[in-house]
């Protein structure tokens, strides 16, 4: 059940409503909802009126001070519209019941006789009751007003003598229209016939702001003397609404005036209020105090509200929006007007960061096209006309709000800073290049995933220096090897073979499943002294690949699919026969029947079997169809068909011309391009190889235009001419491999034809050395090719070298 504090932050307009109620019965609870959400229209307004009717609720049927005057004017609101039963305010000098009561000071509210107090009249010297005041500031009673001149004739004949322009009627018009009541406007024009500079340009110092409504009619209306005054601070012509050391200025300089760091997010704003500590808070944070969230009419959930309709609150994602075509991308949909060009933009526009058509930087979009957007910089490059992140003070904008970039700043602190918000200088690098990031806007959503934000917590408040071991403890996961990935790609890590790695856990994790010890020390033995030794001498300093890691994931399950199998027909390798090896062959439904022969092999080898043989199959040639016509007819449509991407065009080139494994295209660097005039040569082996002009031009623009996916942490310097989504790392195989489906291109077969090709125009060695491929690799392609190279070493020594 709700308690009566927690609704009167929560819901302070319904327990005033209630409260009322229970006192007035001749109006509906609909119809005092309207009056106080009319007469009271801000949160804590609303909270304080909850507060006094709840803690005196006899202010409804008494009306006696002292109390907010919010009181008293709810409860004239009431009697205007009818009430009955609820009692008017009293005075809190003579106590008597008046329609209308004035505020003073302390909550002691009252009529105007008891208010007015007599003062000594300027003119007779009497103490009479005041009507008005003189130029010089001295009370005049009714019967002595001020008869030192006419104060408007004076400004009117000051103005019209300055600016001819203007007549005694238009001076009449802004005068009216800059204040109303008759003492103001002596007032105004005591102050400007005083200081006739005010209206030429020292109305930063005029002693009222109606002083400056008047100047701003005066031009409406044509004058050409008469200017508006600048912003002592910023020197912009605007708005000059607050009043700091006897000047006016502008509302964007005296929030940096009277900015401060926030006591919740750091952000150093004008505080929008205070908490109950008294430390400054800043208006997002007000906002999203939970104590201030209210219930949205259109989804119904507590949000942070954005906008006050006739039918209630709504959030910002329920805000009415009317349906417009967007002045940038040209569609139909719900749109805001924008303050920068005064033109419709959806919300997919505003929130849309590109690389700027007019400058080059990234940043978010602000005018333009879709096709060719434009920055703030280049939408309007008067800097008096954007305002500045109130943290960094460097990105042009017109919210007062901290930019992304500061937001994502403050968040990596706070999750990887200690108390003071310091960052560890082993962390520095990678708080940089999330900060720098080309777009904070994918940065701030990877940090809003929950998963991530633990990790980062984790690491930031571990004392110990990170390492990888020190990753290796936290909860495996995508979001925890792309973290790994950023901070070796910045350097707060070294490099590591995380295939390997992983190949490791998964080999001891498989072993230790045995609970046989003989079986366990075979299947040992055959995983990490056989396939993982082999493949550590294969990589030397490099990395191991999909294939390489699939390959020894292959056998090592074929030879724990045995062993099970073993154990289930009550054998073992050592007590196995032939015939019982005969009889697992014949079993149609097992796996892995040629990598399970190399077990079988090992062991009797190694003499964990004995007597058992397993045949062998030599490669004789391809096993798919060799389509050279469907070869050439993708090399054409590669080569011109300009809606594939660069990278899957040369990728599939590659592949198709020249025979080149994924694993290979995808470990290729811009190193092994050579582009030396209008001659484009790749090495794919020790002989590089000479690009015809389509591919070399295909080729030229990856090297120029190559980008990856990865938009956190990647260096400057990537390598890699088919970059990655993992930063530093280039992209993998199997992505490759699903790229080139997409497009039509069946790897394995399609390189199987490239090299049946190939190998038959070609002697193997030259083969070799041009693809990167083994000799015998080379020359079992030329065998199975039928290529007649015999005589060729012949004709080489027989031509003429002149």
């Amino acid at each position: 059940m709700t308690t009566t504090a927690e609704e009167i932050l929560a819901d302070p307009v319904g327990l005033i409503v209630r409260l009322v109620s229970n006192v007035e019965k001749h109006l509906e609870p609909d119809r005092i909802r309207g009056i106080v959400c009319t007469l009271v229209r801000t949160r804590a307004g609303r909270r304080n009126l909850a507060q006094a009717l709840h803690d005196d609720q006899s202010l409804l049927r008494t009306g006696k001070p002292p109390a907010p005057f919010r009181v008293a004017k709810l409860l004239m609101a009431l009697h205007e519209a009818g009430a009955r039963d609820v009692a008017l305010p009293r005075c809190g000098e003579c106590g008597r019941p008046r329609p209308y009561v004035g505020s003073r000071a302390g909550g002691r509210w009252g009529c105007s006789p008891c208010f007015d107090k007599p003062a000594v009249c300027a003119g007779c010297h009497q103490e009479r009751r005041v009507v008005s005041r003189d130029r010089d500031g001295k009370p005049r009673c009714a019967k002595c007003p001020d008869t030192d001149g006419d104060p408007v004739k004076e400004l009117t004949r000051l103005i019209t003598g300055l600016d001819p322009g203007l007549d005694a009627d238009a001076v009449r018009t802004a005068l009216e229209t800059a204040t109303l009541r008759p003492a103001g406007q002596r007032r105004l024009a005591w102050a400007v016939t005083a200081r006739p500079e005010l209206l030429t340009g020292a109305g930063h110092e005029a002693p009222t702001p109606a002083v400056l409504r008047f100047i701003g009619e005066l031009v409406a209306a044509g004058a050409m003397k008469v200017v508006k005054p600048a912003c002592p601070r910023c020197h912009g012509v605007k708005a000059l609404s607050k009043l700091l050391d006897g000047k006016r200025i502008c509302r964007a300089c005296f929030a940096k005036h009277a900015a401060v760091p926030c006591s919740r997010c750091g952000a150093v704003r004008e505080p929008a209020t205070r908490d109950a500590a008294g430390q400054p808070l800043c208006p997002n944070c007000l906002i999203r105090d939970p104590i201030n969230l209210e219930v949205c009419v259109g989804c119904g959930h507590r949000q942070p509200i954005a906008v006050r309709l006739a039918d209630g609150v709504r959030c910002n994602n329920c805000r009415p929006k009317e349906t417009r075509e967007c002045g940038i991308c040209g569609r139909t949909a719900p749109c805001e007007i924008s303050r920068a060009t005064g033109q419709p933009w959806c919300e997919r526009c505003q929130q849309r960061w590109v690389s700027c058509s007019g400058c080059g930087t990234v940043a978010q979009a602000r005018s333009g096209t879709w096709e060719e957007p434009l920055c703030a910089k280049c939408t309007n490059p008067d800097p008096a006309f954007w305002g500045r992140c109130p943290v960094c003070e460097t990105t042009w904008q017109l919210s007062t709000r901290p930019c992304q970039r500061c937001v994502l700043d403050q968040k990596v602190r706070d999750l990887l800073g200690d108390s003071t918000g310091a960052i560890g200088p082993e962390l520095t690098p990678f708080h940089e290049a999330l900060t720098r990031a080309d777009r904070p806007d994918i940065a701030l959503a990877w940090l809003s995933r929950s998963i991530a934000q633990d990790l980062l917590e984790r690491i930031g408040h571990d004392e110990r220096p990170v390492t990888h071991d020190i990753l290796d403890e936290l909860p495996p996961g995508k979001v925890l090897a792309h973290l790994r990935s950023v901070l070796v790609a910045t350097g707060a890590l070294p490099p590591r073979d995380e295939r390997l790695i992983a190949l490791e856990k998964w080999i001891t994790t498989t072993v230790q499943a045995r609970t046989d010890p003989a079986e366990r020390r075979i299947l040992h033995g055959y995983a990490v002294w056989h396939h993982l030794r082999r493949l550590r001498r294969r990589l030397g300093e490099e990395h191991t690949t999909r294939l390489q890691d699939l390959n020894v994931r292959c056998h090592v399950t074929a030879a724990d699919n045995l062993l099970t199998w073993l154990a289930h027909e009550g054998l073992t390798l050592g007590t196995c026969t032939q015939p019982d090896l005969e009889r697992w062959m014949a079993d149609p439904t097992i796996s892995y029947r040629d990598e399970t022969g190399h077990f079988v092999r090992w062991s009797v080898q190694h003499r964990h079997a004995h007597g058992l043989t397993y045949g062998t199959v030599r490669w004789t040639g391809p096993l798919s169809t060799i389509d050279s016509e469907k070869r050439w007819a993708d090399a054409r449509r590669l080569l011109n068909d300009d809606t594939l991407s660069t990278a899957d065009r040369v990728a599939g080139l590659l592949l198709i011309l020249y025979a080149q494994k994924i694993a290979t295209i995808s470990q290729l660097t811009v190193d092994d391009v050579d582009i030396s005039g209008h001659t484009v040569t790749i090495a794919f082996g020790t002989s590089p190889v000479v690009l015809p002009a389509p591919l070399a031009a295909l080729v030229s623009e990856l090297v120029a235009t190559r980008q990856g996916k990865a938009k956190i942490g990647t260096p400057d310097d990537v390598p890699w001419l088919f970059p990655g989504g993992h930063p530093g790392r280039p992209l993998s195989d199997s992505q490759i491999g699903v790229r080139l489906h997409k497009i039509g291109i069946r790897p394995q077969p399609d390189r199987s034809t490239a090299l049946f090709t190939l190998a038959s125009e070609l002697p193997a060695a030259i083969l070799a050395r041009m693809l990167g491929v083994h000799i015998q690799v080379a020359v079992q392609w030329q065998k199975a090719s039928a290529g007649d190279w015999a005589a060729y070493a012949a004709d080489v020594s027989q031509r003429d070298i002149r």
